[in-house]
């Protein structure tokens, strides 16, 4: 077995078929590819000044699947979260890798997937959220519209 990358920004392992990270950079798609990664899915915004440019294409050179899912910083939406979870079903199950700049909206989506899709405790899911943020325990008011997402599990 392939070592995770050590390299990409806050990378993290949910599973054996499921990786999570902040922002890409062209280096870091071929560890991805040499972990068995075959669909990615990006939640940050293109014009983010950290966004990997042509991301889409540089991942179909490597085999690839891509969709992009951007959400913004201070209005994720409903929508947004009913997006992501349509591309882990299309994925079919892995190996995906979600990311977006810091991995917040990413870490903050999966909560809400665990709770609502896979059935998982609060403190579980809670402690895969926090490895990045704590939106809902945050004082500091970008944090304000995540702690409403995250309150608003379908669960």
């Amino acid at each position: 077995m392939i070592p995770d990358p050590t390299g990409i920004c806050a990378f993290q392992r949910l599973d054996g078929r499921t990786t999570t990270s902040g922002r890409l950079r062209d280096e870091d798609l071929p560890a991805l590819a040499a972990i068995g990664v075959r669909h990615v899915v990006n939640l940050a915004l293109d014009s983010h000044p950290e966004a990997l440019a042509d991301e889409a294409e540089k991942l179909a050179a490597l085999g690839i699947a891509y969709t992009h899912i951007p959400v913004p910083f201070d209005d994720p939406r409903d929508e947004h979260y009913r997006a992501f979870a349509a591309a882990l079903v299309a994925a079919g199950g892995g190996p995906a890798h979600v990311h977006c700049i810091m991995n917040y909206r990413v870490s903050a989506f999966f909560y809400r997937w665990h709770r609502e899709s896979c059935g998982m405790d609060e403190l579980s899911a809670r402690a895969l959220m926090t490895r990045q943020w704590e939106p809902d325990r945050s004082d500091r008011p970008e944090a304000r519209p995540w702690a409403e997402f995250l309150g608003r599990t379908g669960i």
